[in-house]
């Protein structure tokens, strides 16, 4: 048995930011990984995008943490010399009945304290962006891109630099709240060990769920709802015709078909949103399926109708955890402590997909601070 202060699950950016946060704190902090390297999955799978803010319910936890991380990592970024471009985002309405749909982000966005939006119209839009067609716009100049890797290895180092340590190809294979209080965790691979720790943070992502359901003493009734969504992106062969990332108005389960941009200025179109019939991740399929392209041709072409036939080729893909199904509102982030299941030093974080990258260092000091209440 080897005790541990605290023990951080997961090394995608939440558990990175949060085992960071810990050990600047003065926690002993060890992240047990289950992959050989940091920020495999979701982490790494996404558009790399920070997020203004404009978009999520007032009283969210998603609005809470996307604006308050979007401005620490800014600072971050700058701080530690994390490459990133504040490109600005353009969110547009193709047609008249959309128009009113851009009217309510413009207006939730200022309500969610969001700096630097504006109403365009559409001329005002394609005077900006002369590819696009659009009947109006919001414009957000916070929205950005970064090295989303960059930005992990810059807090793997933090960790270190304050005595925190991550072991790689180390999965938990089970856990107990023993009688005192302390958790008990199984981690298998090549040298399987017994730890044992004051306080446990559950950021494994999409085996959230499987990590919390395997705890003996932890009861499955404080567990929300889990399903799985994929998220396909296409690369643009084209020469770049935007300076801005260009979104369209949401849909169900995500913000629709966008075109981002990479560091360099390459454009990329994604996600789409495909239910999957599952909530194990071990089943999920990476692979972009060729033929939901003709879904992004169209999908494209309704605000940039000279994208050319030929012109996307299959990229990667992503998952999301999702805490809600087809049909349903879209489910708000879960940081469940004490507060919620009882547990003292324990924290489980449920669903924290998009705008999880850009909330990570907000949602990190929402951890520290439980694990210290």
């Amino acid at each position: 048995m080897i005790d541990v202060e605290t023990i951080i699950i997961g090394a995608g950016a939440v558990g990175l930011a949060c085992a960071a946060t810990l050990a600047r704190n003065g926690q002993d902090v060890l992240v047990l990984e289950a992959a050989g390297a940091i920020g495999t999955l979701t982490s790494s799978r996404n558009s790399e995008v920070v997020h203004a803010g404009l978009y999520y319910p007032t009283d969210s936890l998603r609005r809470l943490h996307c604006v308050a991380g979007r401005r620490k990592l800014y600072a971050w970024m700058d701080a530690h010399g994390v490459a990133y471009r504040k490109t600005g985002k353009l969110i547009v309405a193709t047609s008249d009945a959309q128009i009113s749909k851009m009217e309510g982000l413009h207006a939730q966005g200022l309500r969610n304290d969001v700096e630097g939006l504006s109403f365009l119209t559409g001329a005002e839009a394609m005077a900006m962006e002369p590819h696009l067609t659009c009947k109006a716009a919001v414009l957000s100049s916070e929205t950005g891109v970064f090295d989303s890797h960059g930005y992990m290895l810059s807090l793997q180092g933090e960790l270190e630099d304050h005595g925190g340590a991550i072991a790689f190809n180390t999965p938990v294979t089970s856990s107990e709240i023993l009688a005192d209080g302390r958790i008990r965790i199984e981690a298998g691979g090549a040298e399987p060990m017994t730890l044992r720790a004051r306080r446990v943070v559950n950021s494994a992502g999409l085996f959230a769920h499987r990590v919390a359901r395997g705890m003996t003493g932890y009861d499955a009734a404080f567990l929300p709802p889990f399903t799985l969504a994929k998220g396909s992106y296409f690369s643009c062969q084209t020469k770049p015709v935007f300076q801005r990332l260009i979104y369209p108005a949401p849909v169900e389960g995500g913000l629709g078909v966008h075109v981002t941009l990479d560091l360099g200025g390459r454009m990329r179109f994604g996600p789409d949103v495909e239910w999957l019939n599952t909530d194990d991740p071990d089943t999920v399929d990476y692979r972009v399926d060729i033929r939901r392209a003709d879904s992004f041709y169209s999908a494209v072409r309704e605000y940039w109708p000279g994208l050319p036939d030929g012109a996307i080729a299959a990229d990667y893909s992503g998952c999301r955890p999702k805490l809600s199904f087809p049909g349903q509102p879209a489910a708000d982030f879960r940081i469940d402590g004490h507060a919620h299941h009882g547990h003292a030093g324990l924290v489980h974080l449920f669903g924290i997909e998009s705008p999880g990258l850009t909330s990570s260092l907000s949602i990190a000091e929402t951890v520290a601070a439980a694990l210290k209440d």
